[in-house]
């Protein structure tokens, strides 16, 4: 099993920066890769951003290229997502999910640990 636990979220105001964290606890030796989503009230939850876990490989949603970055420590088995320049419609509930390696090795891109969420909230 694997326990993930967001952090960073808050409530802040249009153009501020937030820097989102989330440590992994228990089997870490099975992630594969760590992935970062958001769910907007009334909206689907999306993808925002993800990465390898020993390669560092980077993949993030054309809509937050430019202002969100995803990194890793693996040495503290942690996270992070930094968010520049923050718009209203980045207010959701954001979350980290973990890729075990059987699915990432067949490239399955199923994330089946999850944290219980961070909340951000951008006012304009």
């Amino acid at each position: 099993q694997l326990q993930l636990v967001e952090s960073g979220g808050g409530l802040v105001q249009a153009g501020d920066s937030l820097r989102l964290s989330c440590p992994a606890s228990g089997r870490t030796s099975r992630i594969y890769s760590m992935a970062w989503f958001r769910q907007a009230p009334g909206k689907e939850r999306e993808i925002v951003a993800s990465i390898v876990w020993s390669g560092g490989g980077t993949y993030y949603a054309d809509s937050v290229k430019e202002r969100f970055t995803i990194s890793r420590r693996n040495a503290q088995n942690t996270v992070y997502l930094q968010i520049n320049r923050l718009k209203p419609e980045d207010t959701a509930v954001y979350y980290c999910a973990a890729e075990d390696l059987d699915s990432g090795r067949f490239g399955r891109a199923d994330f089946t640990s999850w944290g219980q969420g961070t909340q951000v909230a951008v006012s304009s």
